[in-house]
């Protein structure tokens, strides 16, 4: 009977390391991007993919707004962290004041908060945007943002 006990813990104990994962480690030039649609950008904005969804439904990319470039306005369902890698940019959320931001830089969009977020006029800006999937969405689009609210006429 002790020794069927010993083996029987064994075996449960050994389970956890027989079934654990791997690390993985992706190599930024292979992670690929591409320049961000007109559908949803203004201006020249490349974005980069930093991990999918496959954390909790949480993905991020890597959005560089070259000047003058932002983001249409948008809600997420979740919300959204934006960790400003590089430059200086603004953001805004729809009817409140805009807010520059820099390296080093959190911005955390709250759900459903309608927002836009990009390069000023005359300095690029790099971000992380981190979001998670809700109903199998990230993001809902909305207008381009115009050039007055762009820059506050």
């Amino acid at each position: 009977m002790k020794r069927t006990l010993t083996a029987a813990a064994l075996v449960l104990a050994a389970a956890p390391a027989a079934m654990a994962q791997e690390m993985t480690v992706t190599k930024a030039e292979d992670l690929g991007g591409q320049l961000g649609s007109e559908d949803v950008f203004t201006g020249t904005a490349y974005v980069a993919p930093v991990f999918g969804p496959d954390m909790n439904d949480v993905s991020a990319g890597h959005v560089t707004f070259l000047p003058g470039a932002r983001s249409a306005w948008h809600t997420h369902p979740a919300g959204q962290k934006l960790v400003v890698t590089s430059g200086t940019g603004w953001t805004q959320e729809r009817g409140e004041e805009k807010h520059m931001i820099q390296a080093g830089d959190v911005v955390w969009c709250p759900p459903g908060v309608e927002h836009w977020h990009g390069a000023t006029d005359t300095t690029a800006m790099s971000h992380y945007a981190i979001q998670a999937n809700v109903d199998g969405s990230a993001v809902t689009w909305g207008e381009h943002v115009t050039d007055e609210e762009y820059h506050g006429d």
